[in-house]
């Protein structure tokens, strides 16, 4: 079978384990059902994923007129706190940014390589956690809009890390925290405008991903140098697809590339 299609992040659901999906125009891809299969992977094109120009992808799927543009990457989405809608003032298109950040927000702590503090809309609970290969999470704050949450991260970040080791989580080299201890345990640091948005009482949920074989050196394929690649599936983690030659691809980081698949 053979399948070709602009990537975007694989749309996931929450089963044991983990379902993964890879949405093409015109094919749709269960990837669980992949694994143990060969496949074959062949850059064909850019399109970016706002314009739909074949032109160089810059950032987050988008090339470097649209990224610099579009209301999709304003600065606020990767710094939360910089977020303006709730004061009716303008980055790129107050209405889109109205919809995006006046909404109901999380302020979550998640443990893929280790317990790392995050921002994410409430609808996207748990794909944000998924997305980022956390096998545990938890949420410690729900706030009305983007700022609010932005600023608590914000705040956290003095006590907790942000980022997540991709190699570790790749690697499945984690340890089990008490995330509801750690929630009590940064209870002090958030900010007053957010405090009385504190969840007092939830547990924390737990992840399985479908992975046969965790890679111990994982290295990263970059299919844009290569331009194609072969290689056994034996699992998915995070937007990770891990190969048993422990080369791993990261779907979201190569979104706007146009590839061609075959399974054999």
């Amino acid at each position: 079978m053979t399948y070709q299609g602009v990537l975007r992040k694989m749309e996931t659901e929450l089963a044991s384990p983990i379902q993964y999906y890879l949405v093409f125009e015109n094919d749709f891809l269960n990837i669980n059902q992949l694994i143990g299969k060969q496949i074959t992977m062949q850059f064909i094109k850019y399109q970016c994923l706002n314009c739909g120009l074949d032109k160089p992808i810059y950032r987050q799927g988008f090339d470097k007129q649209c990224f610099y543009e579009t209301a999709r990457a304003g600065d606020w989405i990767m710094r939360p706190e910089l977020s303006t809608a709730h004061l009716g003032k303008e980055d790129r298109d107050l209405e889109y940014e109205k919809r995006a950040q006046l909404q109901p927000h999380i302020v979550y702590l998640a443990n893929s390589s280790n317990v790392k503090v995050g921002v994410t809309r409430k609808s996207q609970v748990p794909t944000r956690w998924i997305d980022q290969g956390a096998h545990e999470a938890i949420e410690i704050v729900e706030v009305p809009n983007r700022y609010l949450a932005g600023i608590t991260e914000v705040a956290l970040k003095d006590y907790v890390a942000d980022k997540t080791n991709w190699r570790k989580m790749l690697k499945n080299d984690i340890e089990d925290e008490n995330l509801v201890e750690w929630r009590e345990k940064l209870k002090s640091y958030i900010p007053d405008e957010a405090l009385e948005y504190f969840i007092e009482n939830n547990t924390e949920t737990n992840l399985e991903f479908p992975v046969n074989k965790y890679p111990e050196k994982p290295k990263s394929l970059n299919i844009k140098k290569e331009q194609s690649y072969i290689g056994k599936l034996v699992g998915v983690k995070g937007q990770y697809l891990i190969f048993e030659d422990e080369t791993v691809f990261n779907v979201r980081a190569n979104e706007g590339l146009v590839v061609n698949i075959s399974v054999s």
